[in-house]
């Protein structure tokens, strides 16, 4: 169809320029709404994921329990402790208050179903329209836009779902072709109003008026987390200024790129983690272009 394939300039154009005199927090805040119950390590994959794509503050809000397990697992995130077992509403007070100091917000790693989580990531979708503040949903936060699918019409926002996911948002089978999926993609994401990265074996990225092809990864990276890992990626670009569209297709192609040469240094048995530890390689190689 045409299509243009995303590339390194893709990220060369959108990373800000390091100065000497800068401080804790020019290069970005991003707040991470994730965890549960059931769910740990997805929402930690993102913060990780983002301090090694250049973010400066990863904050992790999430319940209670988890988040103290969050905070063992790594120093280099914080986290906001919630009084409650899953995401629900009654535990929103302090969330909407760090929503305001964020530059950017991803919703969504390890939520869970539950039937409140689903009411209290619509409220948060709700705050986030009324300051049109940049947003990445992915995850079980999409199941969530899927009841209330016009919430998301003209925002600064990124979802990234797979082929499931996509059908639970749009309704819609995703057919084998490329060229077909490359359609309806960019169909829904002008319905919608908003950016859509279909993660694939080729990803679709597409805007109302854009759509770009990211051809890196491979297919070690059906291995559970790397999208954490993108949704990390794609949440700092946001958090530091890039707009919806360049900051999906940039974090498709450096996490796929990061994917490669984890390919090439361990075969197909890596981890996503093995994934985070590459980004700093991958950034250095797109500076040397």
């Amino acid at each position: 169809m045409g299509e243009k394939s995303a590339c390194k300039m893709d990220v060369l154009e959108i990373l800000p320029k390091r100065r000497s005199d800068t401080h804790k927090g020019d290069y970005g805040r991003l707040l991470i709404i994730g965890g549960g119950s059931r769910y740990v390590g997805a929402p930690v994959l993102s913060a990780l994921a983002a301090l090694r794509s250049g973010i400066d503050l990863a904050t992790i809000a999430a319940p209670e329990k988890a988040a103290w397990v969050m905070n063992s697992i790594s120093p280099d995130i914080t986290t906001i402790k919630l009084k409650c077992e899953d995401l629900e509403p009654s535990a929103l007070g302090d969330v909407i208050a760090k929503i305001e100091k964020a530059n950017a917000v991803v919703v969504g790693p390890g939520l869970g179903e539950n039937p409140a989580t689903e009411k209290a990531v619509l409220r948060i979708a709700g705050e986030l329209r009324k300051l049109r503040k940049p947003a990445l949903f992915d995850a079980d936060a999409l199941k969530a836009l899927s009841k209330k699918i016009e919430v998301v019409k003209g925002m600064p926002w990124v979802l990234t779902p797979h082929g499931g996911e996509f059908r639970t948002l749009s309704g819609i089978t995703l057919p084998s072709g490329l060229d077909a999926r490359v359609r309806i993609v960019k169909d829904f994401a002008k319905k919608i109003g908003c950016t859509v990265l279909l993660k694939s074996h080729v990803d679709v990225i597409a805007s109302p008026t854009r759509t770009k092809l990211n051809h890196t990864g491979n297919p070690g990276m059906t291995v559970g987390g790397t999208g954490d890992v993108l949704t990390g990626i794609v949440g700092t670009f946001l958090a530091q200024g890039a707009d919806p569209f360049k900051a999906a297709t940039a974090g498709a192609w450096v996490c796929g790129r990061a994917g490669d040469l984890c390919l090439g240094e361990k075969g197909y048995e890596f981890i996503a983690s093995d994934v985070i530890l590459k980004l700093p390689e991958v950034f250095r190689e797109v500076r040397r272009r």
